[in-house]
């Protein structure tokens, strides 16, 4: 077995069974998207022998992560790791974070509409969750610094609970890695959201805040393990525990998301967080292409002043959905150009909900495939809902130039179903 070390007596072998292929230093092809521009994206690749590291659980990995630290950097993560457990390697449940006296019982006792009303929830169940969520994310967010790759060891690489923080990073790889169940302990009661209120829970699986020049490659992500069709109602709403699986935001930039998998979630990607977060303009160019959207209720993604390439996407909507809203979203000042998609529904799902728009004006679509039927997604999306929102122009304003060869969408269809997902770089 291959012994790799590192700094702090970090000194961990390889599992048997890993791959024999090192992808550890691989760097983004020259016109992969936007990620290859000014420069490209190289992560941590020309890291020193003392900064590579294979790692087996979080205090291992939070050590490796050096606090965010800009030096070149790869961090192999073998096997399982799981956010939530001690530094000594014990399983933390919610109730092991929670103090100050937080219980849920008392907390929806205080905040019920029909007694509290439509105030923002304040007191002492209030501060005792703050209190309690500040213990969680002490545990599983993780910050991630600049020139860093991370990359899964083998085809099973898993890292459970954990929010990746990618905050003010630049030049960071993240690939062959499985994500999963970013659980929020501590969701807090917004009396005010969506006119009805609603539950706003506070981890992503990866999140994107001011990063530029970042590869996410052959990763999935998901709720496996807790899904929230399977929480409670609390309010008459669902009480949800998990917020995107990849979000981009605050005037990140330069992002190439390839190959990857987003399934059976909610929210799966934002770019772009506000209407009134002019600062994005000029930013949130992304890169979407060979991804699968499966069991996505909506963003895939939802855009905001972005320039987005979207091409070589497959996404499903399993047979049995029934709460699917949408999968293109075109919000504020977005310039979403989609190519040859694949899109495969049950038949109470019609083409023209693909989309959905909020203050949006433009939108690029050709080549779509809607269940195995070539369709003119902009046309109908216009016609459909002409009395109700604004039409949408095709000119958005650019024309993608970095990307590799863009296939049919029935091709597409048939290699994102093989190749797509932790595991399966070839």
């Amino acid at each position: 077995m291959l012994v790799v070390a590192g700094v702090l007596g970090l000194t961990l072998s390889t599992p048997a069974g890993a791959k024999a292929r090192d992808i550890s230093r691989d760097t983004l092809a020259a016109n992969d998207g936007w990620a290859a521009a000014d420069g490209g994206t190289t992560g941590g690749s020309v890291a020193d022998d003392a900064h590579v590291y294979t790692v087996r659980n979080r205090s291992e990995l939070v050590r490796a992560l050096d606090g965010g630290s800009a030096t070149p950097k790869i961090i192999r993560i073998a096997g399982t790791i799981d956010a939530n457990t001690t530094d000594d390697g014990d399983t933390l449940n919610c109730d092991d974070y929670a103090t100050d006296g937080y219980d849920l019982k008392q907390y929806l006792a205080a905040y019920d509409p029909r007694t509290w009303g439509s105030a923002k929830p304040s007191g002492p169940q209030e501060e005792a969750r703050q209190a309690s969520a500040a213990r969680q994310a002490e545990r599983v967010e993780l910050a991630v610094g600049s020139n860093t790759t991370i990359v899964g060891l083998g085809d099973r690489a898993l890292l459970k609970g954990a929010g990746l923080q990618l905050r003010g990073a630049d030049n960071v790889i993240i690939r062959n890695l499985e994500l999963r169940d970013a659980y929020d302990c501590f969701p807090v009661w917004q009396p005010n959201t969506g006119g009805l209120g609603d539950w706003k829970t506070a981890y992503d699986n990866i999140w994107l805040r001011g990063a530029t020049h970042v590869w996410v490659d052959h990763v999935t992500l998901s709720d496996k393990g807790h899904p929230d069709e399977d929480e409670p109602t609390y309010f008459g709403r669902n009480y949800l525990r998990h917020d995107g699986l990849l979000d981009i935001t605050n005037e990140s930039d330069l992002v190439t998301v390839s190959w990857s998998r987003f399934a059976d979630h909610d929210k799966a990607m934002l770019i772009g967080n506000g209407d009134t977060a002019t600062g994005d303009r000029g930013k949130l160019r992304v890169t979407l292409h060979h991804n699968e959207f499966e069991g996505v209720v909506q963003r895939a993604p939802r855009v905001r002043f972005g320039q987005v390439h979207v091409y070589n996407n497959r996404y499903v909507v399993p047979v049995d959905a029934h709460d699917y809203r949408y999968s293109l979203g075109i919000s504020t000042e977005s310039a979403v150009y989609a190519e040859n998609n694949a899109f495969t529904t049950p038949g109470h799902i019609e083409a023209a909900d693909l989309v959905k728009s909020w203050n949006g004006t433009a939108f690029h679509a050709t080549g779509t495939l809607f269940n195995g039927f070539p369709v003119d997604l902009l046309t109908i999306y216009n016609a459909y809902n002409s009395g109700s929102e604004r039409d949408l122009t095709p000119d958005v304003g650019w024309t993608p130039a970095l990307h590799g060869e863009i296939d049919s969408a029935r091709q597409a269809d048939r290699e994102v179903a093989r190749g797509a997902g932790a595991g399966r770089i070839r």
